[in-house]
């Protein structure tokens, strides 16, 4: 069972969470992680319940899906203006230590994850290879993605989040991008690399970026979807000063930095609910590989 706490901050939603798996006494580590998702998957997960799948990919939901551009209009020096304390975070320890404990819970809100959900329905091409960068137990893509897509991998830190992760036709690698920027695959491997609610986490995204464009196919792209939910003291400082328009211009700026991109292209794609209730914003930046 997982609890979640959530409290609104000035400029952004903070998101606290606990998830209440322990290790069975007795076990290495590796066979009781290997329990604990049996008994996750056959307790019924939201990966595995029809009908909560359903609400959370949007396919049973009063919710609607507007795409709406956004301009980038932010011009940008020839070299980065970044300054070292600019990434720098509040808890500065490895990530490791905060991501040991599997997080296996929803990091933005229902109308949210639908959102991206269905964008990703409508903007991946059928047979893409595709790599999830910065996973987890989830990666978002709708249910039939695993039978229509070419292969889809990811790398992430929590090794049992991502054997969580039922829709991984092609495996995962852990690797955390704070520490090796290196993507652990080959050149031109993939289609489409998406990276949900996390740019903000990574302290040199531009060579993060860099690596997706090596491992992309020519025409190929990227998908940064990003929230104003986050664990305030994993993300960079300058990210926590700026409001929703802002880290869409900042995204753009790691894209130009990093090279080989053609123009680059935003969108709000916030649901929209029947009674106007809060929800959790929701914006893409999509770049293409030259």
């Amino acid at each position: 069972m997982a609890r979640v706490q959530v409290r609104i901050s000035r400029r952004y939603r903070c998101i606290r969470s606990t998830c209440r798996v322990q290790l069975i006494v007795g076990l290495t580590q590796n066979q009781s992680h290997q329990r604990i998702i049996h008994r996750l998957r056959t307790d019924g997960s939201p990966r595995t319940r029809g009908l909560l799948v359903r609400r959370f990919t949007g396919d049973s939901t009063p919710f609607e899906f507007p795409v709406k551009p956004v301009s980038l209009v932010q011009e940008w020096p020839a070299d980065p203006p970044f300054k070292p304390e600019d990434f720098f975070r509040a808890d500065q320890n490895d990530d490791k230590w905060f991501y040991s404990v599997p997080k296996l819970v929803y990091h933005i809100d229902e109308p949210a994850v639908a959102s991206l959900t269905q964008y990703y329905r409508n903007n991946i091409k059928r047979g893409s290879d595709v790599l999830d960068i910065c996973s987890s137990w989830i990666s978002h893509y709708p249910l039939e993605f695993p039978d229509t897509m070419g292969k889809i991998c990811a790398t992430g830190i929590n090794t049992l989040e991502l054997q969580f992760n039922d829709q991984l036709t092609g495996g995962y690698k852990q690797a955390d991008l704070n520490v090796e920027t290196v993507l652990p695959y080959p050149d031109n491997s993939f289609d489409v690399v998406t990276c949900v609610v996390s740019i903000d986490y990574i302290i040199d995204p531009i060579a993060v970026l860099k690596g997706a464009h090596r491992v992309l196919r020519t025409g190929g792209k990227i998908i940064i979807s990003q929230s104003n939910r986050c664990f305030p003291t994993k993300a960079i400082a300058m990210w926590l000063k700026m409001n929703d328009r802002q880290h869409l211009e900042l995204i753009n700026g790691y894209f130009q930095y990093a090279g080989g991109f053609e123009p680059r292209t935003a969108h709000d794609i916030t649901a929209t609910l029947p009674n106007n209730g809060y929800r959790d914003p929701m914006f893409i930046i999509e770049a293409v590989k030259a």
